[in-house]
């Protein structure tokens, strides 16, 4: 028995099957230049910040700074999981985010760190779990990446 089909989904699937328009190529190209921009701003920034900055600063609320971004990684890891188990496809989402802030609490761990005993289990830390957990986020968010076919 054949399966009725509305035009208006007709025309829905048809359009989702369509190259994007030139107004869609237009503004990924504005996105795309906008945001190369604001990375090229960003290196005589760095230079300024690494001339200006002092190597020690005394800093308040730091204790929170450090237990938000680990709180931050808990939610990143649980939600991550939670969406692979549920074969849930925004895992790449919150993988790359996930990861990403792996690497920033790694970079952190080890350059905030004292040195001695401290900055060894920084650096140990960082190889032994921070930056695996970043890569395998990494590849879980590539993955998911490569399984979305539809344009930006």
């Amino acid at each position: 028995m054949a399966t009725l089909v509305s035009p208006s989904s007709s025309r829905r699937a048809a359009a989702a099957r369509r190259p994007a328009t030139a107004h869609a190529h237009a503004r990924r190209r504005w996105l795309g230049w906008g945001l190369a921009g604001g990375g090229l701003a960003l290196v005589p920034w760095t230079f300024a910040l690494a001339a200006r900055l002092p190597s020690t600063a005394q800093v308040s609320n730091w204790s929170a700074a450090w237990v938000g971004l680990d709180v931050v990684l808990a939610a990143g890891l649980l939600g991550t999981g939670a969406l692979v188990l549920r074969r849930d496809a925004r895992y790449g989402l919150t993988a790359a985010a996930t990861g990403a802030l792996l690497v920033m609490d790694a970079w952190f761990d080890v350059l905030t760190s004292a040195p001695g005993s401290e900055r060894a289990v920084a650096a140990a830390l960082a190889a032994g779990v921070e930056l695996p957990l970043a890569a395998l986020c990494g590849i879980l968010a590539a993955r998911a990446l490569s399984m979305e076919k539809s344009p930006v």
